[in-house]
């Protein structure tokens, strides 16, 4: 007779482990309390990420949120689990860095808005190699889309409003804009009536604006020549071409070397302003966390030369 043999071996354990999705997912909510932004930084769907958050609740057996009218709250379990992850990320990224060879510690690609990188960051690039000589540098200057992530980008500086950056990014200055001219440019002393007008397409900031509130009259009818970039307006004010208004952190530097003038003392406070993005903790290298530390601290340096 034979007998049956059964298998004694235990049944498989439970996984460990959630997906990495789920952790991903998890980590950007809790550092913007925002499905929807954590959403665009990973580029899936709101209903993806919260779907993905509320999965690994499930899998730990606890709520990581407290899920408000348009708002997110950490509970306590959340807020425990938070730094454990991050500090796995960080230790993934670390240990997946000496094991490609450590270039991307000392390479990074920095998505940055043209006219920063023309008129404030390259007259500055001189002291950040002379105190970080081991860091290489790719610039990409989107002028279009500017919502849009260059590939593989490390870090990025953006020009926009308030309202349309993440939590996450740190803004670097308060600007007043202005016009700016050349020194020699000749229209009856800098008059705004028969001076031609340059500006930068799609600013808050307009000609039709300051000039309203210099004259105390509305003014609605202004002939301005539009360019995508400062770059292309700054520059026509160079070349004697005309007026163009500009803010602090693209004209000081210009007008304390004498290159552009600044004809009128009536300037108006920014709306718009320059901003960095930078990678989550886990994504971090020694070089996004170098060039980051210096930016800020030339930036500073900047604004309270300037005042501003």
């Amino acid at each position: 007779m034979y007998m049956l043999c059964m298998d004694q071996s235990p049944p498989p354990a439970k996984h460990a482990l959630p997906p990495l999705t789920w952790l991903r997912a998890f980590e950007a909510s809790a550092r913007h309390l925002s499905f929807t932004i954590a959403a665009k930084e990973l580029n899936l769907t709101q209903s993806a990420i919260s779907q993905h958050v509320r999965n690994l609740e499930a899998f730990l057996g606890r709520d990581l949120f407290l899920r408000k009218t348009r708002a997110l709250e950490l509970t306590e379990d959340g807020s425990n689990y938070v730094p454990i992850l991050r500090e796995a990320f960080h230790l993934l990224a670390s240990g997946t860095q000496a094991f490609t060879g450590g270039d991307r510690g000392q390479r990074l690609v920095l998505q940055c808005n043209l006219a920063f990188s023309v008129f404030w960051l390259a007259p500055r690039l001189h002291r950040l190699y002379q105190e970080h000589p081991w860091l290489v540098l790719n610039i990409v200057t989107p002028i279009w889309d500017p919502e849009k992530h260059a590939t593989n980008a490390s870090l990025e500086i953006r020009f926009g409003r308030p309202d349309d950056m993440s939590r996450s990014a740190e803004r670097l200055c308060q600007d007043r804009f202005y016009p700016v001219c050349a020194p020699d440019y000749q229209d009856s002393q800098y008059d705004h009536t028969t001076a031609r007008l340059f500006d930068c397409a799609g600013m808050t900031g307009s000609w039709n604006t300051w000039l309203s509130t210099y004259t105390g009259q509305p003014q609605s009818d202004v002939t301005v020549n539009l360019a995508s970039t400062y770059v292309i307006a700054m520059q026509a004010a160079r070349h004697g071409a005309g007026m163009t208004l500009s803010h602090d952190t693209l004209a000081k530097d210009l007008i304390a070397n004498g290159t552009l003038i600044c004809p009128f003392d009536h300037k108006l406070k920014l709306t718009e302003a320059y901003f960095l993005l930078a990678p989550s903790a886990f994504a971090e290298t020694p070089a996004t966390r170098t060039f980051r530390e210096w930016l800020l601290l030339e930036m500073a340096r900047f604004n309270e030369e300037q005042g501003t």
